[in-house]
């Protein structure tokens, strides 16, 4: 059961993946607004802006991604428990 399981778990973990990337997208582009009070945050090709700025909405971007990511990952894998009684990583 815990082969099927896991095989049964991909596509969800797909779409759990992809909800995850619009969650964290949102939840970048809120924290981007309250820590430096803009709306766009600065990517690699903004000319206008300097290098700190530009890695620095890196760092908060990626410190936000992998929170969401993981958070998203560890619910779908709790869910399946609950539902299945088998892990499925």
């Amino acid at each position: 059961m815990g082969r099927a399981v896991r095989i049964a778990y991909r596509p969800l973990g797909l779409v759990l993946g992809m909800a995850g990337g619009l969650l964290a997208r949102a939840a970048f582009d809120r924290t981007w607004r309250a820590l430096a009070g803009e709306d766009d945050a600065p990517d690699a090709m903004d000319e206008g802006r300097s290098w700190g700025e530009v890695l620095g909405a890196a760092v908060v971007q990626g410190a936000v991604f992998a929170v969401v990511k993981a958070a998203v990952d560890r619910s779908g894998a709790v869910g399946v428990r609950r539902l299945t009684g088998v892990w499925p990583g």
